[in-house]
């Protein structure tokens, strides 16, 4: 789910998720009429050629048509077989689509290193998108959802034409934007030359950096195998104003599928949170599944609420990172990481979340498993300038060490090492905190409670260093750790009078915002609804800026009114 799109087109834009993959515009002729010159996949499930080989002629070779000239991820073939049944009249029980999808969404499925840059997408995040190429894709496929949507896939050249087609159809603004100028011209394009539409450049894009055909598929086609995951795994997590936790996560196999058993501690407060739920795994790296608590969510951003999971699972099967959200708009979620337990010494997190330059005898949690009783200080490494002074083992899963930081140790994101195990910039060293962040930067909450749910919001501020170059805004500059701030709200000057403070919702103290009803509102002008957009505010509650006042940083928040339609609900996971 993507804010840049929002952001150009203030709150009464819809653009936040899922982009569409434009393709050519001014074609010499139809890409219906285009043969097709790239060797396809062939479909070797009896039940997908049986569902889908009616329209979808097959020819000698194996190949159904489109089909085998397509891979997606589950979610994208979830979405495809959903518009066969609505547009087409296809005929398939849940069950049936949820085999198809597990077929295809494994053996015309995306590579590894395909599916993880746009983890985003099934994770459901809200996050600005950092892969879109050029303005030109960005105005033609990212105006209308995320370009994460395109990049889900791979297709032929025909294939990507034949989408532009599609979009051309279903969608009645999708042919103003294919046919407008491309805003980033090739250099062989020049006056009096016509110049090339965004669905020209589009498609000469998308051919070439997500063609059908690659090195990462033909590397990982040989290497699919069936998912071995049972056994107890490692899992650390933070969420945003809930903190980090650590615990085990057992997996059993359960046919085809897995069932599992969470049980994990808060660093913070020490309250223990246990789940039980199910999963199944794509392609042999890609789990999809749901857990719950069996307890009653309190409020929204409960830990007990029931959750979907995302997780991508590294090829060899040793760790895997994702996410376990849920919310009306998926906007509540706990990032995870997790490493396969084997007997070996694993690392997953260390407390506190920094330490300070010249600081002694600091005594540094580190969380884990299979940690060696006689772990001595020689043993761990916390990189320059940190020396370990002692180690006290209290459990398999929890040590604490002593350490001591010279004045002049360099500041920045240490490795915590264990022998050869290693916890990559775990451990913050850091002079001072020199300024604030509030995360999200830029966030979107949605209007309801009267005929639609709500979409909260909840904010934080993060307590970030310099770096070595001691210039704020560099590459060099890290985050340190969470700082003790109260919220507020104050106005985003854009419409005169319009008092959005007053009428887009609440934020308490602890930055968790909770928008109004939907409207529309007669105390407000013009009976409106009550969107709007604000600045939030954190001021730090003890740290100080160089002026000597209280250290201050401020975020950006759309209340939008609800998603009235919605095009497609992904539910691979369910």
């Amino acid at each position: 789910m993507i804010l840049a799109p929002l952001l150009a087109t203030s709150v009464l834009s819809a653009s936040i998720v899922l982009a569409q993959a434009d393709t050519g515009g001014a074609f010499a002729t139809d890409p219906a009429d285009w043969p097709e010159k790239e060797a396809g996949i062939p479909v070797t499930d009896a039940l997908t050629v049986e569902k889908c080989g009616t329209c979808h002629a097959p020819d000698d070779k194996g190949n159904l048509s489109r089909i085998s000239w397509i891979r997606a991820t589950p979610e994208g073939w979830a979405q495809a077989i959903k518009r066969m049944v609505k547009l087409n009249g296809l005929s398939i029980t849940p069950d049936e689509a949820r085999s198809v999808t597990r077929y295809l969404g494994t053996w015309h499925g995306l590579a590894p290193e395909e599916a993880k840059p746009v983890m985003y997408i099934p994770e459901r995040r809200i996050l600005d998108e950092t892969i879109i190429p050029n303005e030109t894709l960005h105005n033609g496929c990212a105006a209308c959802h995320a370009f994460g949507q395109p990049m889900s896939s791979r297709r032929s050249r025909r294939e990507w034409g034949l989408l532009q087609n599609m979009h051309k159809a279903l969608y009645t603004q999708a042919a103003v934007q294919i046919e407008h100028d491309a805003e980033d011209q090739p250099g062989t394009v020049k006056p009096p030359m016509k110049k090339l539409t965004r669905g020209e450049v589009a498609l000469d894009w998308l051919t070439q950096n997500a063609g059908l055909h690659t090195k990462a598929w033909a590397e990982w086609r040989p290497r699919i195998r069936t998912p071995r995951l049972a056994g107890t795994w490692l899992v650390s997590g933070t969420m945003r104003g809930h903190g980090r936790f650590v615990g085990e996560m057992t997996i059993a196999p359960d046919g085809d599928d897995f069932t599992t058993s969470a049980t994990l501690r808060s660093l913070d407060t020490g309250k223990v949170l246990t789940r039980s739920g199910k999963g199944l795994v794509y392609g042999g790296y890609s789990w999809r599944g749901s857990s719950k608590s069996g307890a009653a969510p309190a409020r929204p951003d409960d830990l007990a609420a029931t959750a979907r999971e995302t997780v991508w699972i590294a090829p060899d099967q040793s760790s895997g990172e994702g996410r376990w959200y849920w919310g009306e708009y998926h906007e509540f979620g706990l990032d995870v990481t997790m490493t396969r337990v084997t007997g070996a010494p694993v690392l997953a997190a260390v407390s506190p979340l920094g330490v300070k330059t010249g600081s002694k005898a600091t005594e540094v949690h580190i969380y884990g498993a299979s940690l060696p009783t006689g772990l001595a200080a020689g043993d761990l490494d916390f990189g320059s300038g940190v020396t370990v002074r002692k180690v006290s083992v209290l459990s398999p899963s929890e040590a604490v060490a002593t350490i001591d930081v010279a004045d002049d140790a360099p500041v920045g994101q240490h490795d915590v090492a264990l022998g050869g195990v290693v916890l990559a910039r775990a451990l913050p060293v850091y002079a001072g905190i020199d300024y604030m962040k509030v995360t999200p930067e830029t966030a979107l909450a949605h209007l309801g409670g009267i005929k639609y749910g709500k979409g909260y919001e909840q904010f934080e501020a993060i307590g970030w260093s310099r770096g070595l170059d001691g210039k704020q805004g560099t590459d060099d500059d890290f985050p340190i750790m969470p700082v003790d701030a109260t919220f507020a709200m104050k106005e985003f000057q854009t419409v005169t009078y319009d008092n959005d403070t007053r009428f887009i919702g609440t934020l308490d103290p602890s930055g968790f915002f909770t928008p109004n009803v939907e409207g529309p509102n007669p105390e407000r002008r013009f009976n409106r609804n009550n969107y709007g957009e604000v600045w939030v505010v954190a001021t730090a509650k003890s740290l100080k800026n160089k002026e000597g006042k209280p250290m201050t940083a401020q975020a950006y928040l759309v209340t939008t009114v609800p998603a009235y339609k919605r095009w497609d609900q992904p539910e691979v996971s369910e």
